[in-house]
């Protein structure tokens, strides 16, 4: 199988695994907030992730990659904070594909300010992304903009530029550097609830949701990574941003979300806009 179709199948895999995730997370911030989902769901990869690297015998990698590793998952970290937050005051439907269709550009952009521009139908799908984010954040019928926009801008940067600070990590090194970026953000989450006097256990902690959202999410970092030793930032980037149609269908199956009509067509075009500038 050619490496470009490799990275596009394991690209494609981690949106599933992200799309799934993400909606578990969402739906435990509702319940116990999103800082409890993102500390909660992150042990629970951390610990997967030391197993799975004591299991394989990897060895430590040179110490700049453990570097990208924290700093991917501090980006990332921030990144699921404001797009749980987003799910948590409005609709996933909403948030998820503004944050991807960033989270896409942002590494498509930072690869033609380094390999130079893209093709002429890469730029129409920028133009598409876009118009996408422009109809998404259109008012809704009763109120003004869309709950949890800004989290959902926000969020969509954060992960681009996790995407950036991963694609940097050695082709060799797998495990170590994603357990450098979890150690690195159950630190920093752990000390806030601490700073902050929070209960360490709240109330509502729904422990079947953090632990499926931990397995999904480490699955889907964990073949991201493998997408971007094997092919192109860009395109891997581009791919994985599907992950928020996994999570509006879970959301209008499971909790029966629906969406304004020019809302409907915004999504459509964020999906046109990947595929675009996938070719």
């Amino acid at each position: 199988m050619e490496p470009s179709l490799i990275a596009a199948v394991l690209a494609l895999s981690a949106a599933a695994a992200w799309g799934a995730g993400d909606f578990a997370n969402g739906l435990a911030a509702r319940r116990a907030g999103p800082q409890y989902a993102v500390l909660f769901s992150y042990l629970v990869g951390l610990l997967i992730l030391v197993v799975a690297a004591f299991a394989r015998s990897e060895p430590l990698p040179p110490f700049i990659d453990l570097v990208w590793g924290a700093l991917a998952g501090l980006s990332g970290m921030i990144g699921l904070l404001c797009l749980l937050r987003g799910f948590a005051i409005g609709r996933m439907g909403i948030v998820a594909p503004v944050s991807a269709v960033l989270a896409a550009l942002v590494p498509v952009v930072f690869a033609a300010a380094t390999s130079g521009l893209p093709e002429d139908v890469r730029l129409v799908g920028f133009a598409l992304a876009l118009a996408s984010i422009w109809l998404l954040s259109r008012p809704e019928k009763f109120g003004g903009r869309p709950a949890g926009l800004i989290m959902a801008l926000l969020a969509g940067l954060s992960f681009g530029g996790f995407f950036i600070l991963l694609d940097q990590i050695g082709d060799q090194a797998i495990f170590w550097p994603l357990v450098a970026g979890r150690l690195v953000a159950c630190a920093l989450m752990l000390a806030f609830v601490l700073f902050t006097r929070r209960p360490l256990f709240p109330a509502q902690l729904p422990l079947g949701l953090l632990t499926l959202a931990g397995v999904l999410d480490v699955g889907g970092n964990l073949l991201f990574l493998l997408a971007v030793q094997s092919g192109r930032l860009d395109v891997a980037a581009v791919l994985v941003s599907f992950y928020p149609a996994v999570t509006a269908l879970l959301a209008w199956l499971i909790i029966r979300e629906q969406l304004a009509r020019l809302q409907i067509v915004g999504v459509s075009l964020a999906v046109l806009a990947i595929v675009l500038i996938t070719i």
